[in-house]
Order: C-alpha cells, then structure tokens, then sequence
C-alpha cells in the first residue's frame, strides 16, 4: 500500500503498484441508502442470473416495485465490478500491459489437493456501504486455503491473500483465475511466476470455467452476507472468519460423499504421502 511516511515518492509508489495517481488522491463520498439497496438487490439478481445484462436487471427490479433507469444500474454494475455472463465475440485485442494466459483445466482430471487453486473477487454489502472479498479455493477439496477483504477493488489485497495461502500450504501445481485487472496484473503473476506455478485463466465471458468459486461465493452470500448487517469492516471480517471456518471443517459437501473440505484435503493429502 501507498505510504506517505515511505522516503520513495508517492510518485513512484503508484508507479509501482500499478496504482493511478487519481485513485490514490481521491476522496470517496459515502453511498446513499438506497443506492446501497439497489446494489445489495442487483448482487443478489446477479448472483442467481448470472446471465442477466443492464436490461434484464432493470426489469427484475422493475418487477420487485423498483423503477431504476439502466445507466444508473450500469454505474453500479461497474462500482460492483459485475458483467453478465455469456459467451462473446471476441472482437478486440487484450490490453497489452497485462498478459492474459490460456485456460489449463479444459479436460484435466483433478485428484489430488493443491493440484489445483482458484480465486475470485466479489462485492460484500455493509449496513453502511460495502468491501470486496477475495478467496483462495483448492479445486479437489473445496477448501478455502485463504480470504481478505477490502474496501479498495486493487491488487494488493488479492495478493495477500496468495501469499498467506502458499506460505501456509505450499504452492500448488495450476492457478487459475479469471481476467481481471488484479489476477493480470505484474504485482499477482510475478507470485505465481516466483513459485514456478502455472497459471490459468478463464475464457472472457466463461464463469463456469471457474464454477466452483461461484458456487462459493453463493454459499458465502445466501448464508452468511445476507443474513447479516455488517457495522463495520472489523466486523465483517469477524464474521466472514467464523463462517469459513464453519465452511471448511462442519459444513458437509454433497459432491464430497457428505465430507467437509477440511477432511477431504488432508485425508487424501496423507494418503498420498503414505
């Protein structure tokens, strides 16, 4: 993060960060009740119609008694970092300061814990206002290896994550991630590039090639984040910890046999060791 107290100019630490100049400066104002209303209402559309565009979102709200014009739910689709879901041409170059790498899970049987991890960002709504959310899932157990939270949609945070995940774990063999300006960014592939991990990114448009971050984030929200009010970040990230935890060793998996994550990551982790 940007330090003042840092001898090397603010200047140079954005450069660094890969962080606009402006978003450093900039003084956010406070999100309105009902905008915070809408965007806890367009999340939870979004995450049961991952499909649903600008216009489809409208008329969901319009059939629930809101009446929204579409450029504001575009505005805050865009404060949320949400798009739909769907297959695009792809008819335009990728931005050519980050690398965007090819999707590696495409048929790969997946057997064994830390073979694969995953991660995603998604918005988490506050009783005043709201932070994002980043986890780190091992693919064959489902167990989230790591989490933060935010209140600023940058790098910095996903690769805390990252780094508390492959410090506590080990590094795994495949990262895969979806294109966004964090998970493409120097500052989050030079940690994989250091542990000699390869990297896998999803299709533009392909969340199912991501589907069991999805499926995490569904959980997460239907029950823990919506059932709460968070006060505060503090709070919010209590509350996020005792869910995972709650997630990763009581919550049992269908797709497991009926096992928790926890269970399933280090009794096959030791029958392969044996």
């Amino acid at each position: 993060m940007v330090d003042r107290s840092n001898p090397l100019p603010l200047t140079r630490q954005c450069a660094l960060l890969e962080l606009p100049r402006s978003t450093f400066y900039h003084v956010p104002k406070p999100v309105c009740d009902e905008e915070l209303e809408l965007m806890t209402l367009i999340d939870r559309c979004h995450l049961d119609h991952p499909f649903y565009g600008s216009r489809r979102i409208r008329d969901w709200l319009e059939d629930r008694g809101h009446i929204v014009n579409r450029k504001r739910i575009r505005r805050l689709m865009r404060t949320m970092d949400l798009a739909a879901q769907y297959p695009k041409r792809n008819l335009s170059l990728a931005n050519q300061a980050h690398t965007v790498y090819p999707y590696l899970l495409r048929d790969l049987v997946i057997d064994r814990p830390n073979q694969v991890w995953a991660t995603d960002v998604t918005y988490v709504p506050m009783a005043q206002g709201f932070v994002y959310l980043v986890a780190v899932m091992d693919w064959y157990s489902r167990k989230v290896l790591s989490w933060r939270v935010s209140n600023t949609l940058d790098a910095s945070f996903c690769v805390d994550a990252l780094e508390e995940a492959i410090a506590e774990y080990g590094a795994p063999e495949i990262f895969n991630t979806d294109q966004g300006s964090q998970f493409t960014s120097e500052h989050f592939t030079s940690v994989l590039k250091r542990e000699g991990i390869r990297i896998s990114m999803d299709g533009k448009g392909r969340w199912l090639d991501n589907v069991f971050v999805e499926r995490l984030w569904r959980s997460v929200k239907y029950e823990e984040v919506y059932l709460r009010a968070y006060d505060s970040i503090n709070a919010a990230r209590a509350s996020l910890g005792r869910y995972f935890r709650f997630y990763n060793t009581e919550r049992r998996h269908q797709s497991l046999d009926r096992r928790t994550p926890e269970d399933v990551y280090y009794e096959t982790a030791a029958r392969l060791a044996a």
